[in-house]
């Protein structure tokens, strides 16, 4: 039976979905999903600012069959300002005609940026109700004036921690009531307790019995606040107490050219894997290749590695100055360091591998990967979304 309070037809306005699978990306490919588990006789539009491409990628994320996509096709680090410019009008454009003929129940904005603010203006309008996503650094002191218009109009704003819901209440232009948490969730059955993959001991020249720290994330310029430099630069200081120690860098970016320079600099060639770019299909194996998951950020909305990391059983080492604290339950579920004291960061990642660490519960694997699906896992996203869309 139909659901009478359903909206004939929903946009969503996102970044990308295909291309890139960042925190961002994930987060928006699980509402979409959600959305459509509550309205699937709803029509969907989904429009992506930086995509170009996605006819190999639809068949790896089940959405509806009445979803269309709509792609710009803009590189996010291009540096052709006209271009850049016409993409931006190209796409206003379009989403604007299609609010004007399909008249949309509900527009959802996953990303702060120009989108937010044609939101306010639909609504204004056409009184199309709208929410928008808050993730991170990206939220926290705005100072465009319209974007902050933008928010005050939405019908509900979400923020995917209460770290990032707390700093935005605190800067005091939005109404608490206005703001709800969703947090970042994540696939339980791609990331199990296993052992060390001996392709990956093989691929990187390991020993199966190596202690292996893991970050996983962007290699960005902008990205400079996730701690891989910070680990880096302790790295001669942990292998004086662990000699074979050896460390995994996960991701690609434009920085890497910088961390190379670093890593040679640092004389750690030895003991740095950079992997580069590494497939959806073995990332679970890389958590489980480490035997801690560290990324002591200060800039991070939430961060899915985490729970990715504790879902496979393995200790985490976080921040405890950004929304790194959610998804550790506040230091319950892992180990919060100040981002910003480089030898508490040296000296807790030597504690944890030497299994001297006082909290022994991070090296439980099964109770970890418990208590992170208890709190985090795709059912309880799609439970509270479910509360939101029908409140």
């Amino acid at each position: 039976m139909a659901d009478c309070s359903a909206p004939k037809h929903i946009f969503v306005l996102a970044p990308n979905l295909f291309g890139f699978r960042g925190g961002v990306q994930v987060y928006s490919s699980h509402l979409i999903q959600a959305i459509q588990k509550v309205y699937p006789e709803s029509n969907y539009s989904v429009f992506l600012k930086y995509e170009q491409n996605i006819a190999n990628a639809t068949n790896d994320l089940s959405f509806l069959p009445q979803t269309r996509f709509y792609l710009f096709g803009e590189i996010v680090c291009d540096t052709n300002g006209w271009r850049r410019r016409f993409r931006t009008i190209l796409s206003a454009t379009t989403i604007l005609f299609n609010a004007l003929i399909r008249r949309p129940g509900l527009i959802v904005t996953t990303e702060i940026n120009y989108y937010i603010v044609l939101c306010y203006w639909l609504h204004r309008w056409l009184n199309i109700p709208y929410w928008i996503v808050l993730h991170g650094i990206e939220a926290w002191d705005i100072q465009n004036s319209a974007y902050k218009q933008a928010l005050q109009g939405s019908e509900r704003v979400i923020a995917v921690s209460r770290y990032t819901r707390d700093r935005i209440l605190s800067e005091g232009y939005l109404e608490p009531k206005k703001i709800c948490v969703l947090p970042n969730t994540f696939d339980p059955g791609r990331f199990k307790v296993e052992s060390k993959p001996h392709y990956l001991l093989e691929r990187y020249g390991l020993e199966p019995e190596q202690a292996i720290i893991l970050t996983v994330t962007r290699l960005q310029k902008f990205a400079y606040y996730k701690g891989y430099d910070t680990i880096l630069r302790m790295l001669p200081k942990i292998r004086r107490q662990i000699p074979k120690v050896h460390y995994i860098l996960v991701g690609k970016g434009d920085d890497r050219s910088r961390v190379e320079a670093m890593i040679r600099e640092l004389d750690i060639q030895d003991c740095v894997t950079l992997t580069g770019f590494v497939p959806d299909e073995e990332l679970p194996d890389h958590y489980s290749l480490c035997d801690v998951f560290a990324m002591p950020s200060k800039g991070e909305g939430f961060g899915i590695v985490y729970l990715e990391a504790l879902a496979a059983g393995k200790p985490v080492l976080a921040g405890n100055q950004d929304g790194s604290v959610d998804p550790l339950l506040n230091g319950q579920l892992g180990c919060l360091v100040n981002p910003d004291n480089e030898e508490e960061i040296a000296a807790r990642l030597i504690e944890i591998l030497k299994g001297t660490y006082s909290d022994e519960k991070i090296y439980n694997p099964e109770w970890l990967r418990q208590e992170v699906c208890k709190h985090f896992e795709l059912s309880q996203f799609n439970k509270t979304l479910k509360a939101f869309l029908k409140d």
